[in-house]
């Protein structure tokens, strides 16, 4: 810029100092004063010329310095500051805008660090493994739950998520690669483990993004069993209490009445005694049988029969059958499950049309899928929901999917409830095919048509 301006601005200095020399030596005085004059005017002119340079290089050198900072800013380099010019405060405000923007990124990004360090401390201390994938499915980000959970620890960024799964089993692989929020158990290392997993998808950089959340809830859960327990416990003993106390009462006013007989007495007292008895059988029945759950007794059942015959109990849409009528399951237990999650659907609010019941074939087995458009779960709810006497129902007793569980698990089956998009629930149960019953049951508890 300082040789652009020189250009044009020496040519015409020059000029000048010619005319104003030729002036002097053309002027009406005597020779040695022309010729002091010219040289004056050559040297004012050199001396002019030679400052001009100075201030305008001194322009350029501030002007590419600003330049050069502003260059640094844009690569994410807040170090350089430049010193202000002396004599040239228009120059000088320039300068000092650019330091106090560089001084104000600087402590910006030093802080943004600090709360980005802060983070990754959190999420690397968490129990709770994190995965971060972009739109093809590679992995950008993986906390050490996620690298001890998948990869033994090994570091996860750059693999590809899908591949990643692969050595994993086979329950936890299809849930990380579903789409639905979920609760499900898988066994890791011999031992049975309970997760919870969220994944979400936004876009990040105008690109899509998916966050997957894994949590072990097996410690939380058997915390859980052990309060439940205790609970049900403090429960029974009250109901019990509430029914011996009377019963104890009537025994020895019968044991007076037994001394002077009066028959509409006795009658009176051994008939509270009965319905008190009555009372506490009922109820500890109602309890026991999750306990007392029979080996299911295996059988050929058509589907076809056995879901015409749940529509006299509870109306819902059959959406699918599976190419092969016949199945192999505990008719009894099976639709002791399959009334328990529809009345739980119509409880929720599902309007029968929107509750629909699917069979089909999988894995060499059944699935068999119950979806509603009900009020749907919350995060807590769908933590709790396969707890023993976990209920949000005022009545509930808290044993419906539990005892659903505990069928599908006899028969050698899985049970995972899952959220629906657009809301409500979905309940999905698989049954092994015959062969794979052999192993699950006793061999007198499989009944051939």
């Amino acid at each position: 810029m300082t040789r652009l301006r020189l250009r044009f601005i020496l040519p015409m200095l020059l000029l000048l100092a010619t005319i104003t020399v030729a002036a002097c030596l053309l002027a009406d005085l005597p020779w040695t004063a022309r010729v002091l004059a010219a040289a004056g005017s050559l040297v004012a002119y050199g001396l002019l010329i030679r400052q001009l340079r100075r201030t305008l290089g001194r322009q350029e050198l501030i002007i590419t310095a600003v330049g050069d900072g502003i260059a640094s800013l844009r690569d994410k380099d807040y170090s350089v500051s430049i010193t202000p010019p002396q004599g040239d405060p228009a120059l000088g405000r320039l300068v000092e805008a650019y330091n106090v923007l560089g001084d104000r990124l600087r402590s910006q990004r030093q802080d943004l660090y600090q709360r980005e360090l802060l983070l990754d401390t959190v999420i690397q201390a968490s129990p709770v493994a994190l995965v971060l994938t972009n739109s093809t499915g590679t992995i950008l980000y993986g906390n050490l739950a996620a690298r001890q959970l998948f990869l033994d620890g090994r570091k996860l960024e750059g693999a590809s998520f899908t591949d990643i799964v692969q050595g994993a089993p086979v329950r936890l692989r299809e849930a990380v690669l579903d789409e639905l929020d979920t609760l499900f158990t898988v066994e890791l290392h011999g031992e049975a483990q309970v997760f919870h997993l969220s994944q979400r998808r936004f876009m990040l950089n105008g690109q899509p993004h998916r966050l997957r959340l894994l949590k072990q809830l097996t410690r939380e859960v058997n915390a859980q069993e052990v309060a439940t327990w205790k609970r049900v416990i403090r429960v029974i003993a009250h109901e019990i209490n509430n029914s011996v106390a009377p019963i104890a009462s009537l025994a020895q006013s019968g044991q007076r009445l037994a001394g002077q007989p009066d028959e509409v007495q006795l009658r009176k007292v051994f008939g509270a005694i009965e319905e008190r008895m009555s009372h506490l059988a009922g109820f500890v029945d109602a309890y026991s049988r999750f306990a007392k759950l029979p080996r299911p007794r295996v059988a050929a059942v058509d589907w076809r029969r056995f879901l015409g015959s749940l529509h006299a109990v509870s109306a819902f849409s059959l959406e699918e059958l599976p190419s092969s009528s016949q199945g192999w399951f505990d008719e009894s237990q099976l639709e002791q499950v399959m009334i328990n999650l529809l009345r739980n659907a119509a409880e929720a609010g599902s309007p029968p049309a929107e509750t629909r019941v699917s069979v089909t074939e999988s894995k060499g087995g059944f699935r068999v899928e119950v979806a509603d458009r009900g009020s749907g779960m919350s995060d807590e709810v769908l933590t709790n929901a396969l707890l023993p006497f976990y209920s949000t129902k005022p009545t509930g007793t808290g044993l419906g999917l539990t005892l659903c569980r505990e069928i599908v698990e006899a028969h050698g089956g899985t049970l995972e409830v899952v959220r629906r998009p657009g809301g409500g629930v979905a309940v999905t149960l698989w049954l092994p095919p015959f062969q794979g019953l052999r192993a699950s049951v006793e061999p007198d508890s499989i009944q051939t048509p």
